[in-house]
């Protein structure tokens, strides 16, 4: 997850997360949106998913990336500078409440940043820190 890659522009989010299972899996569109709405469930965020990446709040955003990263089988989240793209956080505690709310979907996560941002990240489960 990166600010430089962010969601397609031209679909809406349930588009952008159901098309990793579509094309990767072979799933039906059906299957793979209700899937896309189970975990947009998870963030209490199933208001967003016919909205488009500009109409997103920097939050909003980052849970829909966080999605369509652990949406990938054995997925490896990697998320380079958080801050970027959640630049107005004011709550420490964000990154690990919502990479704890699909922690069953992710078997490792690294977190590329500055050295002076750590604290932010210093008590989530399971990272391998690369600061």
């Amino acid at each position: 997850m990166a600010a430089d890659a962010p969601l397609i522009s031209n679909l809406d989010v349930l588009g952008n997360l159901a098309l990793i299972k579509q094309y990767r899996e072979d799933l039906p569109k059906l299957e793979a949106e209700s899937l896309v709405m189970s975990y947009l469930q998870r963030f209490d965020l199933e208001r967003i998913a016919f909205r488009r990446n500009p109409a997103l709040t920097a939050e909003e955003r980052f849970c829909s990336m966080l999605v369509r990263a652990v949406l990938v089988p054995e997925a490896c989240v990697v998320i380079d500078r958080p801050l970027k793209i959640v630049p107005d956080l004011q709550d420490n505690r964000f990154f690990r409440d919502m990479l704890t709310k699909v922690s069953d979907s992710w078997s490792s996560c690294v977190i590329i940043d500055y050295p002076w941002n750590r604290e932010r990240y210093e008590d989530i489960p399971v990272v391998d820190d690369k600061s």
